[in-house]
C-alpha cells in the first residue's frame, strides 16, 4: 500500500483559506497527482486543506471522506517561556531539548507540560483513527508494527497540515513527534509518501521515500511558501524568529 501525505497550499490562516498563491500551488498539485491513480482520499475538515483537496479531487473525479482527526494538531499547553497558551509544538529547540523524554517516543506524552495540556489524549485519537483507516485496508497495528492480513497496492491519499502529517510519520516510524516538528519542514503543497514493505510475509511497515516533494511547483515555475520556516540566520530581520 501506498500513502500519500499531502499539506494544505499557502494559507490565509485568519480566514481559513488559500491565499492566490495557495491557490496557484494547489493548481500545480493537482496537474501531478492527477497521474497517480488514487483509491480512497481523506480531508481535514479545515477550509485550507479542502480547497487545496479540491483541485486534486476534481482531477481525480471523486469525492474525499472528511476526518474531523486530520485538522491540524493545535493541542495548546503553557509553553515554558511564554505566558498564555501555545500549540504544544510550536517552542524553541534549545528549550524543549533540555529535557531527553521528549525524544522518546512515548515519555514526551508524559512530561508535565504535555500531561498538563491532555496531549496524548489528543495524540491517541489521531493515532487510532489513522489505524482504523489503515485497517480497513487491509493493515492491522500490532504492537511497533503491522500485520498485513489483506496485502493490496492500494494508494490512499491525506490532505491535512503540517504538525498532523509530522504525527501520523512519527506513529509510523515509532519515534517522537518533536523530533519530526523540530527537525523536519514540510512546505505548503507538499507531499509525503510511503510504500508498505513486506519482507517477511503478514508483516509490514510504512517506509518512507519521499518527504515534502514540491517539484511541482519547480515544474510550474512557482516559487515555495516560505511558511513552516523560519529565520536561516539571526540577523534576518524581515523573517520570522519565534
Amino acid at each position: 500500500m501506498r500513502l500519500l501525505l499531502i499539506r494544505h497550499g499557502d494559507p490565509d490562516y485568519e480566514n481559513d483559506c488559500l491565499t492566490e498563491q495557495g491557490e496557484r500551488e494547489a493548481r500545480l498539485l493537482a496537474g501531478e497527482l492527477a497521474k497517480i491513480p488514487v483509491d480512497a482520499a481523506y480531508v481535514s475538515p479545515l477550509g485550507r486543506a479542502r480547497q487545496t483537496a479540491q483541485y486534486t479531487l476534481d482531477a481525480w473525479g471523486m469525492e474525499a471522506a472528511v476526518c474531523d482527526w486530520l485538522r491540524e494538531f493545535d493541542s495548546r499547553i503553557h509553553r515554558p517561556d511564554k505566558e498564555g497558551l501555545s500549540i504544544a509544538w510550536d517552542w524553541l529547540p534549545q528549550d524543549w531539548i533540555r529535557e531527553e523524554a521528549f525524544l522518546d517516543r512515548e515519555s514526551w506524552m508524559q512530561t508535565d507540560v504535555m500531561k498538563e495540556g491532555h496531549v496524548e489524549e489528543v495524540y491517541r485519537n489521531v493515532t487510532d483513527s489513522f489505524d482504523a483507516v489503515l485497517a480497513s485496508h487491509g493493515y492491522h497495528r500490532s504492537g511497533l508494527l503491522y500485520r498485513a492480513e489483506s496485502p493490496s497496492c492500494d494508494i490512499l491519499a491525506f490532505f491535512c497540515h503540517f504538525g498532523l502529517e509530522c504525527v501520523l510519520l512519527s506513529h509510523l516510524m515509532n519515534v517522537s513527534p518533536m523530533i519530526l516538528w523540530h527537525y523536519t519542514c514540510a512546505l505548503t503543497s507538499s507531499v509525503t509518501s510511503l510504500y508498505t514493505e513486506e519482507r517477511r510475509e503478514g508483516t509490514a511497515i510504512f517506509r518512507m521515500n519521499a518527504f515534502g516533494d514540491t517539484s511541482h511547483l519547480y515544474a510550474g515555475a512557482e516559487e515555495p511558501s516560505f511558511l513552516a520556516r523560519f529565520c536561516e540566520t539571526w540577523n534576518q530581520a524581515d523573517v520570522r524568529h519565534d
